[in-house]
Parts: structure tokens; sequence; C-alpha cells
């Protein structure tokens, strides 16, 4: 917080600041911290200077507010403006780039400023027609031969928040050296009045999204549609274009969470919605239990992320993403895709033996989709947060869209089999053991000691963990022969076990994936009961070693 003591030269900075921004909410917002600082009373006027958010691989994200550590328009007006700068310099003038939004606050307007700087700089702006999924957005580019794209978007973080996806013509995400390129420029971006705006471009039509939702439906085989299933949006996007997806396929409409089927930048029923935290699955599975379905299926609010539910002898649990990536690539083999699967580093190691059992290649890339969706010949990629590419020749990225079709039509498959999801999870344990994941995250208050517990763990590397010798210590700073460096450790332990830390790249936190490895003879649930001891006296062990308890 400022203190009652502010300085002359940071309230100069604000004023400049609020005399440039054309949007008169934020500029309003600022004009009223700087007079609380004025009368000495505590602000967050240092926090909103205190640097300019940065762009990186994920592109922007952030809170909403004025000053340059927030989201705005002076923000994303710069950052188009550099985006611009970089695709004139790399052979691109004139080019289209196409913009989509979410429903978020100030998506639409981020999105019109983006458009107005494309067509001010000489590109033709081409703008989605409504709030639509991001995978939507991700597919456009590469069927209407865009120079780039950008996703109006902050995915899953909280409702205060919004950010700015960049991908380039390929339909991937950015990846180094593109983002500091792209950094640079809009670093030397000069005083907005001198940026030439044009119009707000060129809205596309219809048929994009009926293209993709063709696209989409056409990844079902003809096969099984008898499905029971519980929907849920998570106030998202996702809604109309997962209940047209289904139609198209042949399946029934499901049943929607109907407090969260329309989009709401509140996000009143979550306290976080990502799928992933506890409670954002409640309202779905209770439905679920009322409906008597056969499972559950959910995206996030941007859909580019798919979770999934089933019942099981003590009610309803969430299946982990990497069973999911598991269920999707078995799912696949059987169907005869060929070409390489691929995974990110942190997730299991189980979809490498399933791909070396089918005959394909298999690669390991780094955290994100702007790598994985880069991998030659790709057939299927997904990564443990619930994200999965399924459809790499027309989007590469993940997509919770075409993911959930997918896992109907398995699930339609098995329920006509008088099985269900987690009988072909017990079929892949049998056959390559049971490989069961966790994670643990340790947050901190202090930014600086993240560095040093790596640090630590890199000069004083445990020699075991949960009892299980540390056969192996791999500084991923150094990069492998397959991966370029990154800030992580990958520790091999005996039997299998394995675990990688690294800081999370968008929150103030350590995360530790933990895999361990246990064969099957006949009873899995004893494999499953001797697996989560396993990880819990790893995750005991690592809590005392990598962070004093």
């Amino acid at each position: 917080m400022t203190s009652p003591h502010t300085d002359t030269e940071l309230i100069e900075q604000a004023r400049a600041w609020a005399a440039e921004d054309p949007d008169e909410q934020t500029r309003a917002e600022l004009d009223a911290v700087v007079a609380a600082a004025e009368r000495g009373e505590e602000t967050d006027l240092a926090d909103r200077f205190a640097g300019t958010l940065e762009f990186g691989t994920a592109g922007l994200r952030g809170a909403l507010g004025a000053g340059p550590n927030r989201m705005n328009r002076v923000v994303v007006t710069r950052a188009a403006a550099g985006l611009a700068a970089y695709l004139k310099d790399t052979g691109h003038s004139g080019g289209s780039v196409v913009i989509g939004f979410d429903a978020r606050y100030n998506s639409d307007v981020f999105a019109r400023d983006t458009a107005e700087i494309m067509t001010g700089a000489g590109f033709k702006a081409l703008v989605m027609p409504r709030t639509l999924p991001t995978p939507l957005l991700a597919f456009a580019i590469r069927e209407l031969g865009c120079a780039a794209g950008v996703m109006v978007t902050a995915s899953h973080n909280p409702p205060q928040d919004n950010g700015y996806k960049v991908y380039l013509g390929d339909g991937s995400q950015i990846v180094p050296p593109a983002d500091s390129e792209i950094a640079d420029r809009i670093a030397a971006v000069g005083p907005l009045a001198g940026l030439p705006r044009g119009d707000a471009g060129k809205v596309v039509g219809e048929e994009i999204v009926d293209r993709y939702l063709d696209t989409v439906a056409e990844l079902a085989e003809d096969g099984p549609r008898d499905l029971r299933v519980v929907y849920t949006p998570l106030h998202g996007v996702g809604g109309t274009t997962v209940a047209q997806v289904l139609e198209t396929a042949g399946f029934d409409a499901p049943h929607v969470v109907e407090q969260q089927e329309h989009p709401d930048p509140d996000f009143p029923t979550v306290a976080f919605p990502n799928p992933e935290e506890p409670g954002a699955m409640d309202l779905a599975m209770a439905l679920a239990a009322e409906k008597k379905a056969d499972f559950v299926v959910a995206n996030d609010p941007d859909a580019d992320r798919c979770a999934v539910a089933v019942p099981d002898a003590h009610g309803w649990r969430m299946l982990r993403g990497d069973e999911v990536g598991a269920l999707l690539a078995h799912h696949l083999i059987a169907r005869g895709r060929t070409g390489t699967y691929a995974n990110s580093i942190v997730s299991s190691s189980l979809l490498g033996k399933m791909a070396a059992a089918a005959g394909q290649p298999h690669e390991e890339t780094l955290t994100g989709f702007k790598w994985i969706g880069r991998v030659e010949g790709l057939a299927f990629g997904y990564e443990e947060a619930l994200g999965y590419c399924c459809d790499p020749e027309h989007v590469k990225d993940k997509d919770g869209v075409s993911a959930l079709l997918l896992v109907c039509e398995l699930a339609a498959q098995a329920k006509a089999d008088g099985r269900g999801l987690t009988d072909i999870l017990d079929d892949i344990a049998h056959q390559h053991g049971l490989h069961a994941t966790d994670q643990l995250s340790v947050r901190f208050d202090d930014l600086s000691d993240i560095p040093a517990t790596m640090d630590r763990l890199r000069s004083t590397p445990p020699t075991s963990l949960g009892g299980l010798a540390v056969e192996k210590v791999e500084d991923l700073s150094e990069g492998t022969e397959t991966l370029p460096p990154t800030d992580g450790l990958r520790y091999s332990l005996a039997e299998g076990a394995r675990v990688i830390v690294r800081p999370s790249g968008t929150e103030p936190k350590v995360k530790c994936y933990l895999e361990v490895v246990i064969p099957v003879d006949e009873d899995v649930d004893a494999a499953r009961i001797s697996a989560a001891g396993r990880l819990d006296a790893i995750t005991a062990d690592l809590r005392t070693t990598a962070f004093g308890g």
C-alpha cells in the first residue's frame, strides 16, 4: 500500500497516465486513488505503478483497473500496437488478424481497441461475431488464413481479472523469442495520441462458428449415443457451443446446471471459476445425483479445458487431468489415430507407455500448449491441468469442446458394453500399471523465497522421498537432450516414481508434481490404496525437505 507520504513523482506519473487514458471509468478510478493518496490515506497507487504488466508467452493477464500494472484500455492498446509492429517487422504487413473475446468485463472493449489499432496499422481486423470459446478463435486463425490471432480472456482466473492471449499464423500460442520481441515493441510504443486508429474491423459471419461446430462434430464416429450427461459451462461461454456440437453428433441434450448456464463475469456460484478448485463442481454433481446421470462434464469459462466427474462407491469424484488424458489417448489409439502422442513434463508418464504399446511415437514438452501444439506430427496432446488437443489438424491448442465430445463418445460405447469410464481406467492400469499422480502447491508471501527455495534444492537435493531412493536428479534449467531450459527440477525415484518441482508461471507458488507407479496383478483397488499411501509419504517428505515443514 502507498504510505501517507506518497511522493510527488508518483502522483505526477498517475496524473499523466489518467490524461492519456481513453476510458472514463478507469480515469475516474485513478483520480479517486490519487485524491485519497494526497489526503494521506493508504492506497494501492504504488502497486498500480510498480512496473508494467509483463507480456510473456501467455500474453497479458492481470487484474482490471487503472495503471500500467493492471489490465485496461491503455495497456491493451499498447499491446496491440506492439503486436502490429512485430507483425510488420516479420513480413506480415497488410495481413489479417482475427480477434475473439469472452464474456468477462471489458473483453469486448479490449477486442474493439485491438481491431482499431490493427486497422490503423494497415492490417485487416476480423472480429468474432460474439462471445465464443478460445478454441474457436484458434480454429479461425488457420481457417481464415490469418497472420495472427488475439483472444481476450483470462480463462479460469478470478472475476476481477482479464487477459490477452496472442497466437501466430500457425494457430499456436507464441513462444520465445516471439514473446520478448513483441514485448520490446510494446515498450517502444510512444504516446497513444500518436497511434493511428482505424475502424473497428469486419465482423466475421456466423459461418465460421458453423464450420467449427461441424469440424468438431465430425470427430465422433458412428456408434452408441445412449448417455445421460450433466454439463456446466461454469458461467462461461461454452454452453451454446457444446449443446450444438452434441446435438450435431447425435447425442441427447445434456442436463445443464441452471445456475451456471449463462455467461456471467461475476461467476456468482463459485469462489474460483476453475473446475479443478474445491466446490466448483458441487452444483453439477448434485444435479447428476438427482438425474442419475452417467457422468458429469464441465468446461472452464473460455471452454478450452474439460473436466469429468464419475460416480463411484462413495458418490461422485473428479477424474484427474491425467486420467482424462489416458482415457482420450486410449480412445484415439483404439480408433487407429497415428502420429505423435505428446504431454507436458509435469503430466503422467503413462501416455508414453500407451503410445509405445501402440507403436506410436511419444514426446514430452515443457508445460503449456504453446509447446504441445508445435510437436511435429501431433496426433494427440494433453497436460494434467485439464487441457487436451484432440484435433491438432484444425486446432493447435487445447480444446474443451472436442475433448468433451470424445469423452461422451467413449462413455456411450462403454455404457453400451455395460461398463463405465472407471472400468476403462482399470483396463489401462492392468496393462501398464497404476499410474497415480498428485500435486503439492506451496504459496509464498515473499516472492524472493521462491528462487531461494529452488537454489536450496539444487545445492542440496533429497536422497530419498517417501521411502523411495532418489536415483537421478535433473536440473531442468540446464535443458535436456529433448527439452529447452526451464526453471525446474526432476527427481527420478525408485520403482518408477517421479517428482518435478517448479515455480508457478502465474501465481506466487512452487508446485510439486508427484507420480508413483504400482504394478497391478488382480486388484486395482489394492493398488490404488498402495499408491495413495506412497503419494502421502512423498508429500510429507517434500514438505519437510523442500519447504521446512
